[in-house]
């Protein structure tokens, strides 16, 4: 025979509280949510390039994140998967972070959806904070906010492939050293490269290293002090 087991009624001061607690662990659940920082994404996948995928995260307070698949070295096919972290300067957190704001946070249309346009790569921009979500996957975008994030947002990635490469180079090859910063010394001066402070560890090891030629050493000196003068603005 089945048994009927009456649990005892709860007290009505324990019933008030429920809906108080619940009410509770809302709060601190949108609370915890409000007191992450805000992040940029960008990511690129374009096959036919070198890195083929890349993607850089910026939080609000300026530690941001590298990631891409590419090659080893332009001498080889062997690919790798590497990562970084950084800090972004304050005059770049503000840039990207204002251009954000500008482009509505990714909530609306970003591609220009013209298809006579050649592909550059699949683009994403991904916005996030306590109040927004946003997301957009473009080829090419008409909107002014979209194409100085997009140009920045691959400058940095230039000067992270920089880093990358003279990590390799200063380990493996250090007569390659001398042409590599050679391109990314006239890259800086055309205002191609952004954020040079991201590969201050790199340019200060190859500074250092009394086994580095001179001439070497002079370029990546050169490079630390552009970075130091352009982080401070």
């Amino acid at each position: 025979m089945m048994m009927l087991v009456t649990l005892p009624a709860q007290p009505k001061r324990f019933r008030r509280l429920i809906p108080r607690l619940a009410a509770a662990v809302i709060l601190c659940a949108t609370a915890a949510r409000a007191a992450e920082p805000a992040t940029i994404t960008f990511t690129l996948d374009f096959p036919a390039s070198d890195p083929e995928r890349y993607s850089i995260s910026v939080s609000a307070d300026g530690h941001s994140k590298y990631d891409c698949s590419a090659k080893i070295s332009q001498d080889s096919d062997e690919r790798e998967t590497y990562q970084a972290e950084f800090e972004l300067s304050p005059g770049g957190r503000k840039h990207v972070f204002d251009l954000a704001a500008q482009a509505h946070f990714f909530s609306g249309k970003v591609d220009s959806g013209n298809s006579k346009l050649a592909f550059t790569g699949s683009k994403t921009l991904t916005y996030k904070d306590g109040e927004h979500n946003g997301s957009a996957k473009y080829n090419y975008s008409s909107l002014p906010a979209v194409q100085q994030l997009t140009n920045f947002f691959q400058n940095l990635s230039a000067t992270l492939e920089y880093g990358r490469h003279l990590a390799y180079f200063h380990r493996y090859q250090k007569l390659a050293l001398d042409e590599e910063l050679k391109r990314m010394e006239e890259q800086a001066r055309n205002n191609e490269l952004s954020e040079l402070q991201a590969v201050q560890p790199v340019l200060q090891q190859i500074l250092d290293d009394a086994s580095v030629i001179n001439i070497v050493r002079a370029r990546a000196e050169r490079l630390l002090e552009m970075g130091k003068a352009a982080a401070s603005h």
